[in-house]
C-alpha cells in the first residue's frame, strides 16, 4: 500500500486533469468516482479498476477491501489531497480511478423482445442527463440511447446527479443518424416527443417495440427525429408555459409505456 500527502505529486495533479477535462479522460480512458454508493454500483456493473484513494480518517482499509478485490491498487492520502479530488460537499473518504468503457450501439444487448428505450439527443446540463438516467433506471428501460451528446458520460456531476444511474443503464453513445438506422434495423417504432403536427402521448400504443425520443427544452428534437418517427407525441399543457424539464418529461411519458405495458 502507498501513501501520498503532497498535492504537487504528479499523480494527483494528472488525476486533477481527469477530474477538469473530457479530453484527458478520453485520452487516458480513466475517470473518476466518489462515493460508496456509486463505486457500489460501478462493481455491480462489472467496471474495471485502476487505483482506489481512500482517506482514513472517513473510511479505513478493511472497508476499502470489502468493497475492491485486494489486488486492486491502493494508495492512502491526505485531507488536502482529498479535498482537492472530491466533487460534492460531503465526505465519504473514497474515490476510485476507473477505466472507461465503450458506449457503442453494438455492445447493445436485448433480453425484452419489446424493448423500451430512451432517446436524448443533444442534452447539454450534465444535470439533466443525470436525471434521465434515474429515471431510466426507476423505470427499468431497456436501453438509454444518448445522441449526439454535449457532455461526456464520465463528467463528475452526471455521475453525481444519476446517483450512480449511469453505471445501472444499458447506454449507447452515438449520432441521431446512426441510432435511427440502428433502431429502424431493429424494427423498433420511435416516437418522438415535439409539439409540431403531434398527438398527444397518452393515445399512442407503447406495448411493442418503441423508442422514446426527448430533445433540449430550448430547440426540441433535430428533424430527422421527425422524419423518421412512426408518431409525434406531446404533453398537453395546461398552464402558461409550452414546455417543461426534459427530464420531467421523459418520465411522464416512459411511465405511461410502462404503465400499458403492465396492464395490456
Amino acid at each position: 500500500m502507498k501513501e501520498i500527502t503532497s498535492v504537487q505529486n504528479s499523480y494527483i495533479k494528472n488525476l486533477l486533469k481527469l477530474q477538469e477535462k473530457a479530453r484527458e479522460r478520453k485520452k487516458q480512458g480513466l475517470f473518476l468516482i466518489e462515493g460508496k454508493r456509486e463505486i457500489s454500483l460501478a462493481v455491480a456493473a462489472l467496471y474495471e479498476f485502476d487505483t482506489i484513494l481512500y482517506l482514513e480518517d472517513f473510511i479505513s482499509e478493511n472497508e476499502v477491501l470489502h468493497l475492491f478485490n485486494s489486488n486492486v491498487n491502493r494508495i492512502k492520502i491526505s485531507k488536502d489531497i482529498y479535498q482537492k479530488l472530491a466533487y460534492r460537499d460531503s465526505t465519504e473518504g473514497i474515490i476510485a480511478v476507473t477505466k472507461s468503457k465503450n458506449f457503442s450501439l453494438q455492445n447493445i444487448i436485448f433480453e425484452n423482445k419489446n424493448p423500451l428505450i430512451l432517446v436524448a439527443e443533444g442534452i447539454e446540463k450534465p444535470g439533466n442527463i443525470g436525471a434521465i438516467l434515474r429515471t431510466a433506471d426507476a423505470a427499468k428501460v431497456d436501453a438509454v440511447f444518448i445522441a449526439n451528446p454535449k457532455s461526456d458520460l464520465y463528467n463528475s456531476n452526471i455521475i453525481r446527479s444519476s446517483i450512480g444511474c449511469i453505471f445501472t443503464n444499458q447506454i449507447a453513445v452515438a449520432t441521431s443518424e446512426e441510432m435511427i438506422v440502428f433502431l429502424k434495423e431493429k424494427n423498433i417504432n420511435i416516437f418522438t416527443t415535439t409539439l409540431q403536427n403531434s398527438n398527444e402521448y397518452h393515445k399512442e400504443n407503447y406495448t411493442k417495440s418503441a423508442a422514446i425520443v426527448v430533445g433540449t427544452e430550448a430547440t426540441g428534437v433535430s428533424e430527422i427525429w421527425r422524419e423518421n418517427n412512426i408518431q409525434n407525441i406531446n404533453i398537453p399543457m395546461q398552464g402558461k408555459i409550452d414546455s417543461m424539464n426534459v427530464s420531467v418529461a421523459a418520465a411522464i411519458v416512459i411511465f405511461e409505456a410502462k404503465r400499458q405495458r403492465e396492464f395490456k
